[in-house]
């Protein structure tokens, strides 16, 4: 696999959530490989390190916005970029809730935001956008290790485990329903990086880790079918 674009075509990826942390990460390593990069942004009135790298493509970075949570956002978001042809579409959406209450005990309200953030939201944008996305292009989304049912031997995270494993669980709907089309599918399980979200305990860094991610996304372009992989390229188990 060669890392960085050799052809007359650029390649453009769409990330979903790309304003900071590590869907800022994947947008500037795309954008140093030779790719353009779509980014969303939630907040129209905040700066972002978005578009600090923005203001330093070229014109390779586009700025979009989009709130996964508002389902009326993403109409219009198709409609700006229907002439644009994407090769990827990653989706990099992700909440979690106190992390050792146990399930029974974890408020309502608490439970449908992780829910609807980490697996019905990411499903939506990909089933608005999916149209956009050339047919042997790649779809993803940020799933987690935690997803994993048959790696849970610790419980902990309960409820963002579960919204991880839901996603998985839609994603290979998506995937079986889309078997026709010769696109790649890909679950990334990061691991644990020190982000807003993995907190200052975790072992790996955003720089250490997102060129891998990376690296996984690009092995995959041109192999059709749904793929749970790790930040090396290995299958990570249901």
């Amino acid at each position: 696999m060669s890392s960085t674009v050799t052809g007359p075509h650029t390649p453009t990826a769409l990330i979903i959530g790309a304003s900071r942390g590590l869907g800022h990460a994947m947008a500037a390593e795309f954008l140093d490989r030779g790719w353009s990069v779509i980014g969303t942004v939630r907040d129209t009135a905040a700066r972002t390190p978005l578009h600090d790298l923005a203001d330093q493509a070229d014109g390779h970075v586009t700025i979009e916005h989009l709130d996964i949570n508002e389902p009326d956002h993403l109409a219009p978001l198709h409609e700006r970029l229907a002439h644009r042809r994407l090769d990827l579409l990653f989706v990099n959406a992700g909440t979690t809730n106190n992390e050792q209450t146990p399930i029974g005990a974890v408020p309502t309200a608490d439970f449908v935001e992780v829910m609807i953030t980490n697996a019905l939201s990411p499903m939506r944008v990909i089933e608005a956008l999916e149209d956009l996305v050339s047919p042997t292009g790649l779809i993803g989304a940020m799933s987690s290790g935690q997803g994993s049912i048959t790696n849970n031997t610790s419980a902990g995270r309960e409820v963002y485990r579960g919204s991880k494993a839901a996603l998985n669980m839609f994603m290979r709907s998506f995937a079986i329903r889309q078997a026709e089309l010769q696109r790649a599918v890909v679950l990334m399980a990061p691991g644990w990086i020190r982000t807003a979200l993995g907190g200052p305990d975790a072992p790996f860094s955003i720089e250490e880790s997102v060129p891998l991610l990376v690296d996984v996304l690009l092995s995959k372009l041109g192999t059709p079918g749904l793929a749970y992989l790790d930040r090396s390229g290995q299958t990570v188990p249901w």
